[in-house]
C-alpha cells in the first residue's frame, strides 16, 4: 500500500493537534489559573487600572518565556544532567502532587512574608509579574517538569512548534483571566473560590500520582 504525500501531512496535522491539546490539558490544572486569578486581585489591588493591565499582559510574557524556553531546552537539559523521563516523572508527580494537596488542604500559596513583600511590591510600583506571579506561582516546579517532559517524549520540530505553540494558548487564557478576572473573584466571594481551588487541588493530586505510576511502570513494567 502507497502512502501519498496528503494521506501523511494529514497525520502530521492529526499528531500534532494531538500534542497541542495535550499540552493545553496537562498545563491547565498545574499552572491553576483560577487560583492565579485571586492572587493577582490582591496583590494588584493597589495598582491602577493601566498598570493592573500591563502586569496581567507582562505575567503571560513571561509565563510563555519560562515554559517555552524549558520545553525546547528540555532534551538536552536532561541528557547534560544524566536524567531520564522515568526520574522527571516520578519527581514531577511528586512535586504535583504536594501541590495538589496543599490546595485541598488550603494552604496558601504563598507565605504571609511573601504576600506582604508582594504587596509592598505593589504599592512601590515595582513588577510583580515575573515574580511571584509568573514564577513560582504560574510557571512553577510542577509546569517546568511538565513541559520539559513533554519536549523530551515528542522530539521533532512538528512536535516542539505543538507543544510551543500549547504553551502560547495557554499563557494567553492566562492573560486574558488577569485581565478581566478580578469582577468575577469579586463575585464569587471566597467560598466560590475555595471550591474552585479544592477541585483544582484534586485534579492536580490525580495527576501527580499518574505521573508516578507511569514513572514506576516505565522502571519496573507490569507483565
Amino acid at each position: 500500500m502507497t502512502i501519498t504525500p496528503a494521506a501523511t501531512t494529514m497525520a502530521t496535522i492529526m499528531s500534532t493537534t494531538q500534542i497541542f491539546i495535550a499540552t493545553l490539558a496537562a498545563l491547565f490544572p498545574i499552572t491553576n489559573p483560577i487560583g492565579g486569578v485571586a492572587v493577582f486581585a490582591s496583590m494588584s489591588a493597589p495598582l491602577a487600572a493601566a498598570a493592573k493591565k500591563k502586569q496581567a499582559i507582562m505575567t503571560a510574557v513571561y509565563v510563555f518565556a519560562i515554559l517555552a524556553v524549558f520545553a525546547t531546552a528540555g532534551p538536552w537539559l536532561l541528557k547534560g544532567l544524566g536524567l531520564t523521563i522515568p526520574a522527571l516523572q516520578l519527581a514531577g508527580g511528586l512535586v504535583v502532587g504536594h501541590s495538589g494537596y496543599a490546595m485541598l488542604n488550603q494552604k496558601p500559596a504563598m507565605s504571609d512574608e511573601e504576600h506582604a513583600d508582594s504587596h509592598e511590591k505593589a504599592q512601590s510600583g515595582t513588577d510583580i509579574a515575573f515574580t511571584p506571579m509568573a514564577l513560582p506561582m504560574i510557571a512553577g516546579p510542577g509546569a517546568i517538569g511538565v513541559v520539559i517532559a513533554l519536549g523530551a517524549k515528542h522530539p521533532g520540530m512538528e512536535s516542539m512548534a505543538a507543544i510551543v505553540a500549547g504553551i502560547a494558548a495557554m499563557a494567553l487564557l492566562i492573560g486574558v483571566l488577569l485581565r478581566f478576572g478580578t469582577p468575577l473573584v469579586d463575585k464569587m466571594g471566597p467560598s466560590g473560590l475555595g471550591a474552585l481551588s479544592r477541585i483544582m487541588g484534586f485534579l492536580i493530586l490525580a495527576i501527580g500520582v499518574q505521573l508516578i505510576i507511569s514513572g514506576a511502570t516505565a522502571v519496573y513494567p507490569v507483565h
